[in-house]
């Protein structure tokens, strides 16, 4: 790899997103062997030293900071990968725009459009690339689906519907804020599970369907008060427990999504399915590497679902890894983003999703926030 062209990463964040990057940084360029750039792991930071100092060592980082600032300020620093809650994403995206680093952003892009309108911005006028790490769009499954889609396989296209539900939050003993803890308050995470969950829904439907028009949706706060980890006081519950919300497609089809951190037996159960005129599709992130698929056009005697085993070759990302049959994982989602950044820097095609895209879906989720809080339907502007 001594002729590879470096890629000189600093991560900011070394929870659980922070080792999902990090193990994608370390394993591309095994799998990806043609990309003109490999990824070093110059610096972690985090604020707590121990934390960091570990983080750094088990993950192969050739050092660390506890101050993001510093990170930034560093001239062997050329890509800013952020990993912290939500509320910091803005502050250090603009600090590394003006300091002319690349950033690779974890989702959702912001806590608010206000806050995501001043990142795209920034990384306009720095004239930089940049992602999202909307990890979903490169399961091969889901890649597949893409690729139907727009094959025009499924003809037009009539319903979109989507769900992400998850159990972890029923307890009312479970406090809000504070590590681990901080996607249950609204200052830091800006909403509950709608910028959590949903917005990697709404990120995956516009990919493969289009546009949103508006939106007519409703939430729940089931435990209006808890805990508060930093104060040791009870404090209200401004996050969204719940959230259901249905829109039409730019393509005139209908969507349904549903999101929820209340649903008992389900610890992260993403599907969607698409139905079209010709064909419809659905996908299970519990069974990943399947992507069901129903042809109205095959024989009448013989019609029916079918469970495509996306392991081939011939399928998307899979000529890098095992021999057909064999599965991959979650944790290769990452691996493939990395990729794409990496080849992205090749040329001048950006790496989708951009902080623009982001800032699309950012928009969407800010109008079902406020068509919930109104009861009435919201354009997406």
């Amino acid at each position: 790899m001594a002729n590879k062209k470096e890629l000189r990463i600093g991560l900011i964040g070394c929870g659980f997103m922070g080792r999902t990057h990090s193990n994608g940084y370390n394993r591309v360029s095994n799998f990806f062997p043609d990309l003109e750039y490999r990824p070093v792991l110059k610096a972690a930071c985090s604020r707590t030293e121990n934390k960091v100092k570990a983080f750094a060592t088990q993950w192969g980082y050739e050092s660390w900071e506890t101050d993001w600032k510093a990170l930034i300020a560093r001239d062997d620093i050329d890509a800013v990968d952020i990993c912290t809650p939500n509320d910091m994403h803005a502050e250090i995206a603009i600090a590394a725009a003006e300091a002319g680093k690349m950033i690779l952003c974890e989702k959702p892009l912001s806590r608010t459009l206000e806050e995501g309108e001043k990142m795209v911005e920034a990384v306009a006028k720095a004239g930089i690339k940049n992602t999202v790490w909307y990890n979903y769009r490169r399961i091969p499954a889901v890649t597949l689906a893409k690729q139907l889609i727009d094959s025009g396989k499924l003809g037009r296209i009539f319903h979109y519907r989507a769900n992400f539900l998850q159990d972890w939050t029923i307890s009312p003993e479970l406090p809000q804020g504070g590590e681990g803890l901080w996607r249950l308050d609204a200052d830091a995470a800006g909403s509950g599970v709608t910028g959590d969950l949903l917005a990697h829904c709404i990120d995956t439907a516009i990919w493969l369907n289009g546009t949103i028009k508006d939106v007519s949706a409703m939430t729940e706060t089931f435990i209006k008060e808890r805990v508060h980890q930093a104060t040791g006081k009870v404090q209200k519950v401004d996050i969204d427990d719940a959230c259901i919300f249905h829109c039409h497609f730019e393509n005139g089809s209908l969507g349904l999504f549903e999101s929820t951190r209340y649903a008992r037996g389900h610890k992260a159960l993403y599907t969607f399915e698409i139905n079209g005129e010709h064909a419809s599709i659905r996908w299970d992130l519990h069974d990943l590497n399947r992507l069901e698929y129903f042809d109205h056009r095959d024989e009448s005697i013989v019609r029916g679902w079918r469970s495509i085993h996306v392991t081939d070759g011939d399928q998307p990302f899979m000529d890098k890894w095992w021999v057909p049959g064999l599965s991959i994982g979650y944790e290769h989602s990452f691996v493939h983003q990395v990729a794409d950044f990496l080849k992205s820097l090749e040329s001048e095609a950006p790496c989708a999703p951009t902080f623009e895209d982001a800032y699309e879906t950012q928009k969407v989720c800010e109008a079902v926030i406020a068509s919930a809080n109104s009861r009435s339907w919201k354009n997406v502007d």
